[in-house]
């Protein structure tokens, strides 16, 4: 794959701190890595979109990037030499609701506590430890019983958006949860995630 120089933009989440446990950089800082590249061993990685990005995410701090030196990309992740943080927004809130929308979007598909679908209705905290424990129940019992697949993944997406509590696994739920929704439609979860945060960028500016 031919080398791009040129700067792109991109997006890269995090927790608090970098994957090789080194600090955030200061935005507009420039990272550089040295020596040869690998996608997914060596290098500074970002995705195209926040949506391609939710599918790494170690936590909710979502940065919009500048990469240069792109030397392999795959369908959802590119890896680059230097990488520049140009804004960085909280996105735990956006992701967890996005998280429990998709998951509603697919509930009718299996049987769906009352509990659960008020909490995905809702977000009420008073009531997420019981949705939990409805969601495994369903989740266990789908896997259990003559489900049709995208029953099994939707009783799943609700189970993981349930267990989204922790910086851990609350991105990797969300993107569970939306690739579920591939049964109702999982471009328009895309766009729709995508566009939730390009506005979550700009409210910040």
């Amino acid at each position: 794959m031919k080398k791009k120089t040129k700067p792109e933009i991109a997006y890269h989440f995090t927790s608090d701190k970098l994957r090789d446990g080194r600090s955030i950089p200061a935005v507009g800082e420039w990272l550089e890595e040295t020596g040869e590249l690998r996608i997914c061993e060596k290098g500074l990685h970002a995705s195209r979109t926040p949506f391609q990005a939710l599918s790494f995410a170690p936590g909710f701090k979502l940065h919009k990037v500048e990469v240069r030196e792109i030397v392999a990309e795959t369908d959802d992740k590119l890896v680059a030499r230097q990488r520049k943080i140009l804004m960085t927004i909280d996105a735990k809130d956006l992701i967890l609701s996005f998280a429990r929308k998709q998951a509603l979007s697919v509930c009718h598909l299996f049987d769906c506590p009352p509990v659960l679908k008020k909490w995905l209705e809702t977000g009420d905290e008073s009531i997420r430890a019981e949705a939990r424990d409805a969601a495994a129940y369903a989740a266990a019992a789908a896997a259990n019983a003559a489900y049709t697949a995208a029953a099994a993944y939707a009783s799943d997406a609700a189970a993981y958006a349930a267990n989204a509590a922790n910086a851990a696994y609350a991105a990797n739920a969300a993107y569970a949860a939306a690739a579920a929704a591939a049964a109702a439609n999982k471009k328009k979860a895309a766009d729709l995630f995508n566009k939730e945060v390009k506005r979550a960028f700009k409210a910040q500016r």
